[in-house]
């Protein structure tokens, strides 16, 4: 074979592949001179063609500060979340408020039926009755009162029934003159007002916010709920879950973690924006011994107060703790203004009369109960209804 032309070729091949690599060389020293080298540069400047001055922008609407403390707002981490259109079929009307406790209330025990079956109280009795009314979780102060009262009433009226005496003695301890409504004004006002939910760690926080905003639903009010509990991966999915069926859209963070107080802050502005009746916030469930967190709570309450006008903060406690949820209550309500309490796992629990010790130590009334597992098993409370299911049919 004739090979003759390879050396030829291969010279002009070599000088061009240096002649390459000394272009690029070049090109990139020039560029890292341009980018701040301090080495002069022999070349001509590139001449570009001038740069239109953009117009001035609009300068933005002024923020009202959050708190002293909040973190600035980023936009990037909230998303406003529209509801799903639910097809009719599958669009759920809630129950009206007004039938559920009658509906619920046979799934209360019957725990002071067992000593009520005699027409006169002897000292035996009474005693029967105190401890009945301990194991039911009223406390001792409570069940002092409760006992003077129904002995007064059976000493003024010998010929009162026991079970009449006791009832008129456990209503009155329920203070049926308490305000148990919600302060969110009539629906369809457009002015929002903010219900806080609040309470310890496995209480049912986040289902009872879901439950709530089918009751004020079914009340004609429009919501938005806005999930501060960050902390917490599936809460705002839950609330979206909720909200979705029954066309209540969600204020969130995509970011885990984020400011919960920031989350609260953007969902008070949307719900003024959009003008709902209701804005309620899910918060994190907190150890009544952390002060960290109560601290938190009490900022949380603050920032949505500046945009929003404060209409409730809601306690959730689970009636199975009993005097357990007494101390939560009083670290809670030192921590913030509660308003009222919601009483959730109400259903069939021995430990009904936490209601009475909770409104009197603090002076706050029950204003829903939670009586099931089912979505409109969530209810008002009844004291009426509420005594005459702990001491049971005649």
């Amino acid at each position: 074979m004739d090979v003759s032309w390879i050396p030829g070729d291969v010279d002009a091949l070599v000088v061009a592949l240096v002649a390459a690599l000394a272009i690029g060389g070049a090109i990139v020293g020039i560029a890292r001179r341009s980018r701040g080298s301090s080495a002069p540069v022999d070349e001509a400047p590139v001449q570009t063609a001038p740069v239109q001055a953009s117009p001035p922008e609009t300068a933005p609407q002024e923020r009202a500060p959050a708190d002293e403390a909040l973190e600035p707002l980023r936009s990037d981490i909230f998303v406003e979340t529209p509801v799903a259109p639910v097809p009719d079929e599958l669009f759920e009307h809630p129950e009206s408020t007004a039938s559920r406790f009658a509906r619920l209330r046979g799934r209360l025990g019957a725990t002071l039926s067992g000593v009520l079956g005699r027409t006169t109280m002897a000292a035996d009795d009474y005693d029967a009755l105190e401890e009945a009314l301990l194991l039911a979780d009223v406390g001792t102060a409570a069940t002092d009162v409760i006992l003077a009262g129904v002995k007064s009433r059976l000493a003024a009226q010998p010929e009162l029934a026991p079970r009449d005496a006791l009832r008129s003695a456990l209503i009155e301890a329920l203070d049926t003159d308490a305000d148990r409504s919600l302060a969110l004004g009539a629906p369809g006002e457009g002015a929002a007002r903010s219900v806080i939910v609040v309470g310890v760690n496995g209480v049912g926080k986040t289902t009872t916010v879901g439950k709530l905003a089918r009751v004020m639903v079914a009340d004609g009010f429009s919501v938005l709920l806005g999930a501060a509990d960050t902390f917490r991966a599936a809460a705002a999915d839950q609330l979206e879950t909720w909200g979705a069926r029954v066309g209540v859209p969600v204020e969130r963070s995509e970011r885990d973690g984020a400011d919960p107080a920031s989350v609260a802050f953007a969902a008070a502005e949307r719900a003024v924006g959009d003008s709902s009746d209701v804005l309620m916030i899910d918060t994190a469930g907190r150890l009544q011994n952390k002060q960290g967190l109560m601290d938190e709570l009490g900022k949380i309450v603050r920032v949505v107060g500046k945009v929003v006008p404060r209409a409730e903060v809601l306690l959730v406690l689970d009636a199975t703790t009993g005097q357990n949820g007494l101390s939560q209550a009083r670290v809670f309500a030192q921590a913030t203004d509660v308003t009222g309490i919601v009483l959730t796992k109400l259903d069939g629990s021995a430990k009904g009369g936490i209601v009475i010790a909770v409104q009197r130590e603090l002076g706050v009334p029950v204003k829903f109960v939670g009586l099931g597992e089912g979505a409109d098993d969530l209810a008002p409370f009844d004291p009426a209804g509420f005594v005459d299911s702990l001491i049971g049919d005649e």
